[in-house]
């Protein structure tokens, strides 16, 4: 039985990219992501009008990476959120992201997470009914990031997500999309760039 989101052909393609201070690019990964139920839970509040009224909320503007994907039990559409998302401090006070953290939902609860905004000239109309989002994490974010029992954190594992479906007058995001990936171990020697492109 398909889902919601199946039910409208929302799909989605993510191509990573290495970007090496010297201008070189290599492509790390090129493969559909998995349109996650929140995509439904927000177009539900939106098209019943029981969320947010002003539509900017729908908007998907921030984005988180992390350390230790796939969820317990693979990844399915039925996640919530990323299984290792980076805190505030794993993103680097060096880097220019814009970093928030604020309380995302979570399966009916709230979990205090940091994520990255997604600047307006970064999320671009490519068609009638795709967009596409550059999210950039730069050479001085996500690096060198330690947890307990490991001996080198890797990144593999990114989302998108909506900026406050329920309208919520602190915003409460909410996760849309995501991808799981072979591990990156990041470093200052260059920027990861995820130019992921959603079909509507």
């Amino acid at each position: 039985m398909k889902n919601f989101t199946e039910e409208l052909g929302i799909n989605g393609h993510l191509t990573i990219i290495k970007q090496y201070t010297d201008g070189q690019e290599e492509v790390v990964f090129d493969d559909h992501n998995i349109i996650v139920s929140g995509m439904g839970v927000g177009l539900t509040y939106m098209f019943t009008g029981s969320g947010s009224n002003s539509v900017l909320d729908y908007q998907i503007d921030r984005f988180q990476v992390g350390v230790s994907g796939p969820p317990t039990g693979g990844a399915t559409s039925a996640i919530y959120q990323l299984s290792g998302a980076c805190t505030l401090a794993e993103y680097g006070a060096g880097s220019n992201l814009f970093i928030a953290v604020k309380d995302q939902i979570t399966n009916n609860t709230y979990t205090s997470l940091a994520a990255a905004q997604i600047p307006a000239n970064k999320r671009t109309r490519i068609g009638d009914s795709s967009v596409r989002y550059t999210l950039v994490v730069d050479e001085e974010a996500c690096n060198n990031i330690s947890r307990p029992g490991t001996t080198e954190s890797s990144i593999n594992e990114v989302g998108l997500l909506m900026k406050n479906p329920t309208g919520n007058a602190a915003d409460r995001p909410l996760l849309v999309a995501y991808r799981t990936f072979s591990n990156i171990v990041k470093t200052s020697d260059f920027s990861l760039i995820f130019r992921w492109t959603l079909n509507f």
